[in-house]
């Protein structure tokens, strides 16, 4: 057994969990991000299910009546799901791989088809391990005035665990350049609160959201410094969202023409 796997027992049943490593660079090329902001709803997903994607979440309601099967699934809200049952039971079914809070996995009866992988943090760092302590996967604010500045950061490799911002895509973002993508079209990161989501409406239920608590001081930072110190030509990063909060500054916005292009 390699050693970063683990075995749960759940149900008096024994369930394997991989390790990151077992999904560490391999893949290339360009990989869909499918979150749930309004925006997601244009996407014209099966012209493009060629095409790896990671979704999240309740935005797995995009691969209904398809058949698409994400590269991978992600949530990291353990209330998700109680809220939303089906489309989490959905996930399970259809994503080739998953990836839950390990805590989760061990309290719950988790039977995704694809394989499982148990999410952790990135270890936190005083400002004195900032300074002798270096490890280059763990891409992290230099600033040494407030525990909440030093734990922004980017994980190149998620077996190290990963930074959260607050937003499950900076999550995706962090696992795709993980698995060795080199480049990444945001679909649906809006990032807008007052928009909801496009799969809600007003006779189902709406799960919390906390996006305008958290963008200035978690989310829009995080994105800073993954635009400034792991964006380059070898990892790049493009917005499909006209209706998002990400300046343009930080990632570039792309219109489908464009996308249909590149991937020409």
């Amino acid at each position: 057994m390699n050693a970063s796997e683990k075995y749960f027992m759940i149900d008096n049943t024994i369930s394997h969990v991989n390790g990151f490593n077992e999904c560490h660079n391999i893949e290339t090329g360009t990989v869909f991000i499918i979150a749930s902001g309004s925006s997601a709803k244009d996407f014209p997903i099966e012209e493009f299910a060629h095409v790896p994607m990671i979704t999240m979440n309740g935005a797995v309601a995009l691969f209904e009546g398809t058949a698409i099967q994400p590269f991978f699934y992600v949530c990291t809200d353990m209330s998700f799901p109680t809220q939303q049952p089906e489309l989490f039971s959905h996930a399970m079914l259809i994503s080739q791989r998953v990836a839950l809070w390990e805590e989760y996995i061990r309290r719950n009866s988790v039977r995704p088809h694809g394989k499982l992988f148990a999410l952790k943090p990135a270890a936190k760092q005083s400002w004195i391990d900032s300074i002798f302590k270096q490890n280059n996967d763990l891409v992290r604010s230099r600033s040494i005035f407030g525990h909440r500045r030093r734990s922004i950061g980017f994980s190149k490799n998620l077996s190290d665990g990963f930074f959260d911002s607050r937003t499950v895509a900076y999550l995706a973002l962090q696992l795709a350049y993980h698995a060795g993508f080199t480049k990444v079209i945001l679909v649906g990161v809006d990032l807008q609160q007052s928009s909801g989501r496009f799969y809600e409406t007003a006779d189902s239920r709406i799960s919390p959201c906390e996006l305008d608590q958290h963008f200035h001081t978690r989310i829009l930072p995080s994105l800073k410094l993954m635009s400034k110190k792991v964006m380059n030509k070898n990892f790049s990063v493009y917005n499909l969202s006209g209706n998002s909060r990400i300046p343009d500054s930080v990632i570039p916005t792309i219109k489908i023409q464009e996308v249909r292009a590149l991937l020409k």
